[in-house]
């Protein structure tokens, strides 16, 4: 887990002090003086992730096949989303050995964003 230098506006920290300790027991290591536990506000919201990598696009398939599963989305919702990752993968493939189409992956990408938002509103219209 990382751990951020200085917390910001946005984030609540609260000490917690542990049961009191005996006087005779000796004083504990700096490390564990201070322990507290951070909030961070996020408004029940994640952030949509930026499409762009194989990971990323690899993870709007795996949350399409759970919406799937749960039935947020449609069949043929989830089979475009499945069509659509499988030509950007493809691009990616080809991109490798040919640079020249990069703008075409960053269209089908952006494409795809379009759909994971438009599809995502629709998830939260039902749910709403």
């Amino acid at each position: 887990m990382r751990r951020l230098s200085k917390p910001s506006p946005r984030q609540l920290e609260f000490a917690f002090n542990g049961s009191r300790r005996r006087p005779s027991e000796e004083t504990p290591p700096p490390s564990e003086q201070r322990r507290t536990l951070r909030l961070i506000r996020g408004n029940g919201t994640r952030q949509p992730e930026r499409l762009d990598s194989r990971d990323a696009v690899i993870r709007v398939l795996i949350e399409a096949g759970a919406d799937l599963l749960l039935r947020r989305i449609s069949s043929q919702r989830a089979e475009e989303i499945q069509q659509r990752v499988e030509r950007i993968m493809s691009l990616f493939e080809r991109v490798d050995h040919s640079p020249g189409l990069i703008p075409s992956l960053k269209r089908r990408l952006d494409e795809l964003e379009a759909l994971m938002r438009e599809t995502r509103g629709l998830k939260a219209g039902k749910s709403g």
